[in-house]
């Protein structure tokens, strides 16, 4: 252990190596950044002192003058979505102090379909930082570890590719997400009948752990519901209108629907259409001027949000630390989804408009 004679400066690492925490508690505790608890913040500012440690100014200095590259690759669909991720990211690159930031966003349709394509133009770039959304990992990966070899952090925003090497991934969790529709179907549907999922793409991250956190607690609490084959609409409108009217049309139609993707209106469209909106109990995803508007009529039961504004921000404040200031983030960061019901909805007409939603 280092003592206070030593000649060798005195970093975060070897503070978190004497108190066997990771770099980024230790971090944040020394720099009050919040998320560690004051127990643990005494102790790392008690070895920081025992260990006679001081920051760095000089090189601190030296990284804030420093242009720091980062592109942003996000889909255009579900807009409601994505744009208000992009303005979280917006938000945050604003109130950076001190660096000299290039932030470019590059777009592709729709979640799975052209990011490979967008980030491999992107290879030879030279960036600094890379924010994604991935659709399928599968596929992802492989870029991914293509742009960490050559030095640049990747963080995952909305999604993860957990076994691609990306510095860290910003999400609300997807499985709790599934598990609170699936609850909340159990206690609206309370007759013994069927309940159906209908999502983007199981291959997204993101979805199906929607998917495998609805089944689970489905089972589990509500027994008496029968969970159908689940509807895969690759965050396509047509493909989202057809496989509900399908859904919709079969012999036993589902009782409840949980909407784990945006990508809601043309299932609205559908229901509208067979007479069956506010006939059968909808749990859905997220928050928009026309969403709002059914649940506020009781047409739909209730919305998980996923705070999109909130993750944006939170990513590139991770990234833009971890590149200025040499942080090391958690291996993932997981937001809790709000759920918004026709009686709390007041309290969120911020939602309805990009912008702010913490």
């Amino acid at each position: 252990m280092t003592d206070n004679h030593s000649s060798k400066p005195v970093g975060i690492k070897e503070i978190a190596k004497a108190l066997g925490i990771s770099i980024g508690t230790v971090d944040r505790a020394l720099h009050n950044r919040g998320g560690v608890n004051a127990r643990t913040q005494a102790k790392v500012l008690k070895m920081a002192e025992k260990l006679n440690y001081k920051p760095n100014l000089a090189a601190r200095n030296l990284k804030l003058n420093r242009r720091v590259r980062i592109a942003v690759h996000l889909p255009n669909e579900v807009a409601s979505f994505f744009d208000s991720l992009r303005d979280g990211i917006r938000a945050a690159a604003a109130s950076v102090p001190g660096v000299r930031l290039d932030l470019d966003f590059r777009s592709y349709p729709r979640l799975g379909e052209g990011d490979v394509e967008s980030m491999e133009r992107d290879l030879k770039a030279g960036y600094d930082g890379l924010l994604i959304t991935p659709g399928n990992p599968t596929k992802v990966e492989p870029v991914i570890r293509e742009f960490t070899a050559a030095g640049t952090a990747v963080v995952c925003v909305a999604s993860d590719a957990p076994r691609s090497g990306r510095l860290t991934s910003v999400c609300v969790d997807a499985a709790v997400s599934g598990g609170i529709a699936a609850e909340l179907l159990g206690k609206v549907v309370r007759a013994e009948g069927a309940v159906a999922s209908i999502t983007g793409d199981l291959s997204t991250y993101d979805h199906g752990e929607k998917f495998r956190g609805f089944a689970g607690t489905l089972a589990t609490v509500a027994p008496h519901l029968t969970l159908l084959p689940v509807v895969e609409t690759h965050e396509k409108t047509t493909d989202a209108y057809k496989a509900t009217l399908d859904l919709l049309k079969r012999r036993h139609r589902p009782q409840g629907l949980y909407i784990s993707t945006a990508n809601s209106l043309p299932v609205f469209q559908a229901l509208r259409e067979q007479s069956l909106l506010g006939k059968i109990e909808i749990v859905t995803t997220d928050l928009f001027s026309e969403l709002a508007l059914l649940l506020d009529a009781g047409k739909i039961f209730a919305t998980i949000y996923q705070r999109p504004f909130a993750q944006g921000k939170i990513a590139f404040e991770t990234i833009i630390q971890h590149l200025v200031n040499g942080t090391a983030p958690e291996t993932s960061t997981r937001l809790a989804p709000h759920i918004i019901l026709r009686s709390n909805l007041p309290l969120f007409p911020s939602k309805l408009e990009r912008g702010s939603d913490f």
